[in-house]
């Protein structure tokens, strides 16, 4: 279902792509610089980054996460115990793209 809109919110869809794209463009420039970093960090062993206005700190953790559907069926939990304690939250999104 496609909803007609007044100009004014026109705009401002228009503006939304705009910003997007360009918050996608700026957002591939910074993780390529976040690379060349992370490479320099592992080649050199610095881990400190000085510019003339910012500083960046390379660092390096391990995060774990657990399989919880795993974990169930190992368990053999029934599905009815795992509903009874599923959350269920409304979500929205706004999808964007070009004409």
């Amino acid at each position: 279902m496609t909803t007609t809109i007044n100009t004014t919110s026109t705009s401002n869809i228009d503006r939304l792509g705009q910003l997007l794209a360009l918050i996608a463009g700026l957002t591939k420039e910074a993780d390529a610089i976040k690379d060349g970093l992370k490479n320099q960090a592992n080649l050199s062993g610095e881990k400190e980054f000085l510019g003339d206005l910012f500083r960046a700190v390379y660092s390096e953790t391990n995060r774990s996460t657990v399989d919880w559907k795993g974990v169930a069926k190992a368990m053999s939990i029934p599905a009815e115990v795992i509903a009874e304690h599923t959350r269920t939250t409304a979500v929205f999104s706004v999808k964007v793209s070009a004409l």
